[in-house]
């Protein structure tokens, strides 16, 4: 498991957001309600889905409680904030550097390689994570519940 050591510029969002939980996931709902209004965001860059987690915690995963909220996005990348659709907001995923791992298999059993990650890679890595949004993007080859769904997932790092 090698993941790309990647930089990115400030990226903006619109999307829809709630406050969950992992013991509490309220993923599907989200999405469910997010993807038939996604067409009403005028000026999305491309066609990558962004789901993301801002965490409250730069430790949130030290002392992993799984009923710890946090709050969970489904968005697409904008040029700018202007024409925010209604019951949608915007967010702002800093510039910043990022590991991110290719991952190919069913949507619903990623959970498996976020753990590898966070429990195996991150701490044989010279990285920590880094106190900004986590997110993975879908785009053209993401198919959900299909084994050969592929997504990129993005962890913030810094140097430890």
């Amino acid at each position: 498991m090698k993941p790309n050591i990647k930089y990115t510029k400030e990226i903006l969002l619109v999307g829809k957001k709630i406050s969950m939980s992992y013991s509490n996931n309220l993923t599907t709902a989200l999405w469910k309600s997010f993807m038939p209004h996604r067409k009403e965001i005028s000026n999305s860059l491309n066609t990558n889905l962004f789901s993301v987690e801002v965490y409250n915690s730069p430790n949130f995963f030290e002392n992993f409680d799984p009923s710890m909220n946090f709050e969970k996005w489904a968005a697409v990348e904008v040029s700018n904030f202007s024409n925010i659709p209604m019951e949608m907001d915007s967010l702002i995923i800093p510039a910043g550097q990022y590991a991110v791992f290719n991952y190919k298999g069913k949507g619903s059993e990623a959970s498996e390689t976020y753990s590898k990650i966070l429990q195996d890679w991150f701490p044989a890595s010279q990285f920590r994570l880094d106190d900004r949004p986590h997110f993975a993007v879908m785009g053209e080859k993401y198919q959900h519940e299909e084994t050969s769904s592929e997504e990129e997932l993005w962890f913030p790092i810094k140097a430890k």
